[in-house]
């Protein structure tokens, strides 16, 4: 049985090296957000057979990047892509492999300079991490 993503998830187009190996990586591209999701499998895990911090907050920083660039581009700012300054993530419990792990920025403040935002990762429904993102705006 091949593994369908809840709607309205679709193929994330932005790929990148980094992240290839742990597709296949979803997209839900909202009017003010990008949201990401995967299933989280073997790929993912760490050596307690968990996904790997390091996966969640690579993938939160990428959605919270994406997301500056929606809210900007509704504000009118001008920019050319964002570098992440500084990346913060709290985790609040252990996921497991076979479950929905979802990326979605809650907060975003877009500046000429810099952006601010900040997601939720969530299991199945539930938090199990808290992500904070500085961008510096190109």
């Amino acid at each position: 049985m091949t593994f369908q993503p809840p709607q309205p998830f679709a193929p994330h187009t932005r790929t990148s090296p980094l992240t290839a190996p742990w597709e296949p990586i979803y997209a839900d591209v909202r009017e003010d957000r990008w949201v990401l999701g995967l299933e989280a499998r073997e790929a993912h895990a760490n050596s307690r057979g968990g996904p790997h911090g390091g996966l969640i907050a690579a993938l939160a920083d990428n959605a919270m990047g994406l997301s500056c660039g929606v809210r900007m581009r509704r504000e009118g700012l001008a920019f050319n892509g964002f570098v992440t300054v500084s990346l913060g993530v709290d985790y609040l419990a252990a996921p497991s492999l076979g479950q929905w792990l979802e990326f979605d920025t809650d907060f975003i403040k877009p500046g000429k300079s810099l952006c601010y935002a900040e997601a939720t990762v969530r299991a199945d429904g539930k938090p199990v991490a808290r992500a904070r993102g500085t961008f510096k705006v190109v």
